[in-house]
């Protein structure tokens, strides 16, 4: 029975369970959204919570009393990545200042295809995700008049040249009878019976 067994072990040793949430959480703050599996999002979630509510009382607190070294010391020793930390108290955490908690969201995307695994999005809230906007961009790039490259004027020297030589397209007398150009001929000659 699992009676209050908290958390998931997904699949590994508690070592590299610890080092794959490390990572996550460091991909997470720095992109602020990622896209995972829904049990590693779920496990995911309370590990970047409490990251980012030390953040905040540290950054709260202010220098005088000297939390906000200890605040980020205590993240230092999760998180390896300075810049990530620097982005944590700079940005982050007084973005977060008036929220008291849920600072991240989860969106469930559907399912691999390899493996059929349910794929979700775990974002920071703050960040909206714009699904159109690469559309939207490449709608804007269609837009403008695009002007000739390289390959566009070879393919239209190319078309000049071949209309140069003239129609093409008007069958010669054999393909009338239905003969193919450089097509072999039928030999006249039939096989040897039998067989060596």
């Amino acid at each position: 029975m699992r009676h209050n067994v908290a958390h998931r072990k997904l699949g590994r040793v508690t070592e590299h369970r610890v080092a794959l949430l490390r990572n996550q959480a460091i991909a997470l703050l720095r992109h602020e959204r990622i896209e995972t599996t829904m049990p590693k999002a779920k496990e995911l979630r309370p590990f970047v919570e409490r990251l980012i509510t030390i953040a905040k009382r540290g950054v709260a607190a202010g220098e005088a009393s000297g939390r906000t070294l200890h605040a980020r010391r205590m993240v230092l020793s999760e998180l390896v990545d300075t810049d990530v930390v620097g982005k944590l108290f700079e940005t982050l955490a007084p973005r977060f200042a008036e929220r008291p908690g849920g600072y991240t969201r989860i969106l469930r995307v559907g399912f691999r295809r390899g493996d059929s695994a349910e794929v979700a999005q775990i974002e920071l809230v703050g960040s909206e995700y714009n699904p159109r906007a690469a559309e939207e961009k490449a709608n804007k790039e269609a837009a403008k008049p695009k002007g000739k490259g390289v390959g566009d004027r070879l393919k239209a020297a190319a078309q000049r040249i071949r209309g140069a030589k003239g129609d093409q397209t008007a069958p010669t007398k054999g393909q009338a009878k239905g003969q193919t150009r450089g097509a072999a001929r039928k030999s006249t000659t039939p096989r040897k019976a039998g067989g060596s």
